[in-house]
């Protein structure tokens, strides 16, 4: 339950939701299609008044993408902001379209074992994603498969807004529990047997675990690692990512059981409504972390890595404009060497090369720099 207090008071709580809704009502008749070419026709405007995000996104990407040009950093900057004026669009439709017996003809599963042999032996399990293509999708996608999942999100400002929301999500199997009370929230859930859900690329704070994300040290939660070493839990990270006009099929044996043939060819139809496909990037559970020397580490870094394999499938579809790499290491902000403790937990994770470690070492030295002449200014 939420510890939040209510932003409006009921008497403008009331009004506002209602007009919120009234709102969505001219997006809901327009048609999936036609309120997506809305949509479309939209972003050029939303990038001309929101210079701000705009640059935010350019600044990021040319951090995540040094070698690309700035044609490729302006596109991808401006396909971001595409895909959140659909993502608008997808809320309002989602749970009109995504029904049981229509879910095979929105969404694509691609290999699913790992996670579903987990979820099927009932032992705890942690679904991740990032603020990536439609994190939303990835609940349902669980739910529809048969399992009642509990999803950390955020609360709308608007209590009726959000009563609306936790009606229709829940009226599809998941149990919607508020990020302000999931330190309490999530081990009670996983108690009960419920695999947990959330979206975990959020700045961990300046005390968060300080963990690789394309080659930059990044603030992570580490509230998802201790709950995985209580639990013992299998952690999950998957990503729900939209299949635009054009793109391949995806990959995996349970294409052709869960879709078939004839469905993929028409989902690769660039007329069809909400065409997403479901994929795991990677599953991974204690055996893998307890012989490590900083469990805990490993665990952070690795469902990072996770989401950058997500982000690299569709950059596009990432919320660049967010504030990646706002919180910064003690060592960067009291203008200390970089610590030999930390690069040696880097150098004890297998995926990464001394080239790799190497080069975050350089990006946290020049962070360090940047900061110092910027507390100087």
């Amino acid at each position: 339950m939420s510890t939040r207090k209510p932003k409006f008071h009921p008497l403008i709580d009331a009004p506002l939701s209602t007009i919120a809704r009234l709102g969505m009502l001219p997006v809901g008749a327009m048609g999936y299609e036609r309120a997506m070419r809305a949509a479309d026709a939209l972003n050029s405007l939303y990038i001309k008044l929101d210079r701000k995000h705009y640059k935010r996104a350019l600044d990021n990407l040319r951090d995540a993408y040094p070698q690309w040009s700035q044609d490729q950093l302006h596109a991808c900057a401006v396909g971001c902001h595409r895909h959140l004026l659909q993502l608008g669009v997808e809320f309002v439709y989602t749970p009109r379209l995504l029904t049981a017996d229509a879910v095979h003809k929105h969404l694509i599963f691609t290999d699913l074992r790992k996670p579903l042999a987990s979820l099927l032996a009932n032992r705890p399990t942690i679904l991740i994603s990032g603020h990536i293509g439609n994190w939303e999708l990835v609940g349902y996608a669980v739910s529809m498969l048969g399992f009642e999942m509990c999803a950390v999100y955020r609360p709308l400002d608007l209590r009726g807004m959000d009563a609306w929301i936790k009606q229709s999500r829940e009226s599809k199997g998941l149990r919607l529990m508020s990020k302000f009370g999931a330190a309490r929230g999530m081990p009670t859930a996983m108690e009960a047997g419920f695999p947990v859900g959330l979206v975990a690329d959020q700045s961990g704070g300046d005390r968060g675990v300080f963990t690789p994300f394309f080659g930059r040290l990044t603030s992570t939660y580490k509230m998802i690692g201790l709950l995985a070493m209580r639990f013992g839990a299998t952690i999950a990270c998957g990503v729900a990512r939209r299949l635009e006009s054009g793109d391949p099929s995806p990959t995996g044996p349970w294409e052709q059981t869960l879709a078939g043939h004839r469905e993929i060819a028409r989902l690769q139809d660039p007329r069809n409504e909400l065409r997403y496909a479901v994929e795991v990037t990677d599953t991974f559970g204690p055996e893998d972390w307890n012989s490590q020397p900083d469990p805990l580490y490993y665990i952070t870094a690795r469902y990072r890595r996770a989401m950058e394999m997500m982000v690299r499938r569709a950059p596009n579809q990432y919320f660049w404009m967010h504030r990646i790499w706002r919180s910064r290491p003690a060592h960067e902000r009291l203008g200390k060497p970089f610590p030999n403790a930390l690069r040696e937990k880097m150098s004890q994770l297998p995926w990464m090369t001394d080239a790799d470690v190497a080069a975050v070492v350089d990006r946290s030295e020049r962070d360090a720099r940047d900061l110092d002449r910027l507390q100087r200014a």
